[in-house]
């Protein structure tokens, strides 16, 4: 029988983090849950599919946009089961076993991994801590999470919304609370842009994005306040 699970990134530029992403997910290769793992480029400028492809991975192009990017990458992959990771984040060794155990027992329940920040600064463990009470209160990871998740269940919501922002918070939202489990292990993502811009700067800003949508305001309209 082959290997369950498909694992889908989709890239642009991402040179510097992909190769941590990529690999993180050897645990997964090593416990045989790992079907094929798709790059989905967005139209790099850099090396991101010759790193991709030197990995083993399958390298397909897209218009750009996370969106349209995890779309592309859904409809090429062949698994039962996929685990849609950005570029930046890398899982810790232990998610293989979880993730295992979730496509076991809850076919019919969507997964995110616990959030974790490679920094150092106390403003990382501040943030980290407010994102998992979010994740495990309200069932509204963030998208750096990840999402694990069944083809069939996929398909039932309707997959992700070609919209240009705000598609991880739409597909929770049509999965719900009761559909959704946050894993023990860690999505360990790269905390760059709150560097740059400052940690509460840019989570009250993020949080403030949110809530606009929250309140109806559409994705392409946020989308051009974002970055």
């Amino acid at each position: 029988m082959p290997a369950p699970l498909s694992i889908i990134i989709p890239a642009l530029n991402a040179a510097g983090d992909l190769p941590l992403a990529l690999e993180s997910l050897l645990a997964g290769l090593e416990a045989g849950l790992i079907r094929e793992v798709i790059v989905v480029d967005g139209g790099s400028a850099d090396t991101t599919r010759a790193i991709a492809g030197s990995a083993g991975a399958t390298v397909i192009g897209s218009e750009p946009g996370r969106a349209k990017q995890m779309r592309a990458g859904a409809a090429a992959a062949r698994g039962e089961w996929f685990l849609f990771l950005h570029s930046d984040t890398a899982l810790s060794r232990d998610w293989a076993e979880r993730a295992a155990a979730h496509m076991g027992t809850r076919s019919g329940m969507a997964a995110a991994f616990s959030l974790k920040y490679r920094s150092d600064a106390r403003e990382a463990r501040w943030l980290e801590r407010r994102a998992n009470r979010r994740a495990r209160w309200i069932g509204l990871p963030y998208g750096d999470q990840g999402l694990l998740i069944s083809r069939a269940l996929y398909n039932e919501i309707g997959g992700y919304p070609d919209v240009p922002l705000m598609e991880d918070v739409m597909i929770v939202r049509m999965l719900g609370k009761r559909r959704l489990v946050i894993l023990d292990a860690e999505a360990r993502t790269s905390a760059a842009k709150y560097e740059r811009d400052g940690w509460r700067r840019r989570a009250w800003r993020n949080a403030w994005l949110l809530t606009r949508f929250l309140m109806g305001a559409s994705p392409e309209k946020l989308a051009k306040a974002y970055n």
